[in-house]
């Protein structure tokens, strides 16, 4: 399986020489993102990066806004020059988020043609990608009073009704299945447990065995390898789009560049560097 060549000519590769992770969300990875980081240097070490297009609210495929805050889409974030621009490493690609075009009015085909796109895009340099499933089992249990609470606070220009917007849920998530199995990708179907009242975000405190299973990591692993401060300032960033930060984490897990620039949150994990501690 090693030895395996992708279709576009990536080697496959093993899990444990995992040295790059790519992901693409909204706002449970931009919650989630200070898990993500800590659990990818748990599994993989303290060398691994980690790419991010994230936001609140992001669509894959149009522009958002959020309160005040407008976000170009996941397929329009500068992550992708920046992936390009990085040497080939063995790479894990997320595709996780995917919701968002639905309430925002796109259609089930519209949804996954850009996902299908972002997945096209990251099979380039891996074959090893991830792709995440909608929260079905919630939106069902929804009645039409809670479904129209959180739509007015999630997405208060959407009109859909609870029965459009769960037609499309189902299809999309067909789709998806589809989509995975046709690519070799692995479809992760999200744990009713991970949810509370809220049906679509992840309980704070599932934030890191969510990550860890969409990650593909045991459970069971080594320590976290991100410090309080850090998770905090990623957490800060995250919260600040818009903003372009690049930050590189150095032993003291201090020091970092952070540029004011497209209304977008792309965040780039280099790894730790030399013991001299240069950015």
């Amino acid at each position: 399986m090693d030895s395996a060549q992708h279709p576009h000519g990536v080697a496959a590769v093993a899990p444990a020489d995992i040295g790059r992770v790519v992901a693409l969300g909204a706002s449970n990875l931009t919650l989630g993102f200070p898990a993500v980081v800590s659990s990818a240097r748990a599994a993989w070490g303290p060398q691994v990066e980690v790419l991010a297009a994230l936001g609140h609210g992001r669509s894959y495929g149009a522009h958002s806004r959020v309160a005040f805050r407008r976000l170009p889409s996941a397929l329009e974030s500068g992550l992708w020059p920046v992936l390009e621009s990085r040497p080939q490493v063995a790479t894990r690609g997320l595709v996780t988020d995917v919701g968002n075009d639905i309430l925002y009015g796109f259609s089930a085909e519209q949804t996954l043609e850009w996902v299908e796109e972002a997945v096209r895009r990251l099979s380039r340099v891996t074959r090893d990608i991830v792709v995440t499933d909608l929260p079905l089992d919630g939106i069902r249990r929804l009645s039409n009073v809670r479904f129209l609470a959180f739509r007015s606070v999630l997405v208060p220009s959407c009109r859909l009704s609870l029965t459009q917007v769960l037609d499309r849920t189902e299809r999309v998530s067909e789709g998806l299945a589809a989509l995975a199995a046709a690519g070799g990708s692995r479809l992760v179907r999200p744990d009713p447990k991970w949810y509370g009242f809220d049906p679509v975000h992840f309980r704070r405190s599932s934030l890191r065995a969510a990550w860890r299973q969409i990650l593909g990591i045991p459970p069971a692993t080594l320590a976290d390898g991100i410090s309080r401060m850090e998770a905090i300032r990623f957490a800060s960033v995250a919260a600040r789009a818009p903003l372009v930060v690049r930050s590189r984490a150095v032993h003291s897990a201090a020091g970092c560049e952070a540029t004011i620039g497209r209304a977008s949150v792309d965040l780039l994990m280099a790894p730790a560097a030399e013991p001299d501690g240069q950015c």
